[in-house]
């Protein structure tokens, strides 16, 4: 694997690691760290031995300080929307990937670099690290899905405010927000993030899948429909034969052995 490559893949127990890897400019996104993560997902989605993926940063200052402003000073209004909409593509390919992936915030996650995350399942960061959207205060907004999802995870008013004055949290404000799920400490990032995923495997593969999507998809249906969307799902896992072990093993007092069938 070269070690030029913009981010980084290892596999290991199940858990696919990818690791922006551009330490000289805080692991910032262009084009072709966008090209490479985005096909590791698409090989990650692929692959039946991958069962849960790890987004980090190389080195312990940042997980992504965002688009490459270098990149986005020099360029033209459309490339900057191409530039956006692979961005955009990227971040609807972890929300849609049909496995759990975990954020594991290493440092500054800003801008772009927190969309990313905001993607993701779950989100855990290490203490010390800040997070937030500045983008405005450079004359930007936070155009790679940021303007949608922060307002899911933590509420209208308070993405507002972070929207729209660029400040910055520390991750543990982050916590109380719901911005992230856990807080640690760097040296147990790692093992932390696999702990967590691996409390998430041991679940009924088949129930993990059609939570999550009953919850994206529902997200963008009224009360009642959403609500309905649920009522179709608990069928569909019912439809299982993860359901049928699962609830036997409850009535027999026995742990439950999931196929993810």
């Amino acid at each position: 694997m070269s070690e030029k490559r913009p981010v980084l893949y290892h596999a290991e127990k199940g858990i696919a690691r990818m690791t922006l890897h551009r330490p000289e400019a805080l692991n910032a996104m262009n084009r072709d760290l966008l090209e490479r993560l985005g096909s590791l997902l698409a090989e990650a989605k692929a692959d039946d031995g991958v069962k849960a993926v790890i987004i980090t940063g190389t080195g312990d200052k940042a997980f992504s300080a965002g688009a490459d402003i270098a990149f986005l000073h020099q360029a033209s209004p459309l490339a900057v929307r191409e530039f956006a909409e692979m961005a955009v593509s990227v971040n609807q390919q972890i929300e849609t990937l049909g496995k759990v992936v975990v954020a594991a915030m290493n440092g500054f996650a800003l801008g772009g670099g927190l969309e990313l995350a905001e993607a993701c399942t779950l989100r855990v960061a290490v203490r010390g690290a800040r997070l937030g959207h500045p983008e405005v205060r450079i004359g930007a907004i936070a155009g790679f899905g940021g303007t949608t999802r922060l307002p899911r995870l933590i509420g209208k008013g308070r993405a507002a405010e972070l929207l729209l004055t660029g400040r910055l949290v520390a991750a543990e404000e982050a916590l109380q927000m719901g911005l992230v799920n856990r807080v640690v400490g760097r040296e147990d990032l790692l093992s932390e993030t696999e702990g967590l995923i691996l409390e998430i495997l041991a679940q009924s593969p088949s129930a993990v899948r059609l939570t999550w999507e009953a919850m994206h998809r529902g997200l963008n249906m009224t009360l009642e429909e959403s609500a309905r969307l649920g009522a179709d799902y608990f069928a569909l896992a019912a439809s299982t034969e993860d359901f049928r072990a699962g609830t036997k093993a409850f009535l027999d007092k026995a742990p439950p052995s999931f196929k993810g069938k």
